[in-house]
């Protein structure tokens, strides 16, 4: 599944106001980190994560690295900040982001 330019667009508006929920640390991506990463999904559906380093190629990387393990699509990337996206099972009113960005 891929995003469209539109629904990217949609996913960046209702994104940009988000704090990151998660941060990688000097550990790097760590099992703990991605299941914490995949709970967030899973409530929020969108959320943002700040992937450390100074190092561009790794970070795009551990980024890729993100989507794959926890099946998500990238939204946007900029510096160290990456906008994750997906679907829930059973989208939660009171936490997720799109449901919330609708009223």
């Amino acid at each position: 599944m891929s995003l469209s330019t539109a629904e990217k667009k949609r996913l960046r508006q209702i994104g940009h106001h988000l704090n990151p929920l998660v941060q990688l640390g000097g550990n790097g991506l760590t099992e703990a980190v991605l299941a914490e990463i995949d709970a967030r999904l899973e409530d929020h559906e969108l959320i943002k994560v700040r992937v450390g380093g100074e190092d561009r190629a790794a970070r795009t990387e551990v980024i890729t690295e993100i989507a794959s393990a926890t099946q998500s699509q990238i939204a946007q990337s900029i510096g160290k900040l990456v906008l994750l996206y997906r679907p829930s099972k059973r989208p939660d009113p009171k936490l997720s982001n799109l449901l919330r960005a609708l009223t």
